[in-house]
């Protein structure tokens, strides 16, 4: 990425009835262009991660509620083609104060 090329990343959040065609915007600023996106699971979040790792985004950060294993499974998605971070929270808020992990199961 050269310093006049803005970075494309993408969000991607659990919510419930998240639908990723319907429920992603761009926030977009000189040097970086961030799609958020909502998902319903790890299965869509994996399928979304594979799609935006081939339409050129640059970067994935996952939202609080990805556990370990939702985790993992964005980045089996994506192959290694583009970095995946996260956030952390043990027990997450928006989902019941509990992990991905324990609502999607491993």
């Amino acid at each position: 990425m050269s310093t006049n090329e803005a970075l494309k990343a993408a969000f991607i959040f659990i919510a419930p009835e998240g639908d990723p065609l319907q429920h992603r915007s761009w926030v977009k600023t000189p040097h970086v262009e961030l799609l958020a996106i909502a998902v319903k699971d790890y299965a869509d979040a994996a399928r979304v991660s594979k799609d935006l790792a081939a339409a050129g985004i640059q970067a994935i950060e996952l939202c609080g509620g990805f556990g370990n294993v939702g985790t993992a499974k964005v980045v089996e998605a994506v192959g290694g083609q583009i970095p995946v971070g996260v956030v952390r929270f043990d027990m997450h808020p928006g989902l019941g104060f509990k992990s991905g992990d324990e609502i999607f199961g491993k």
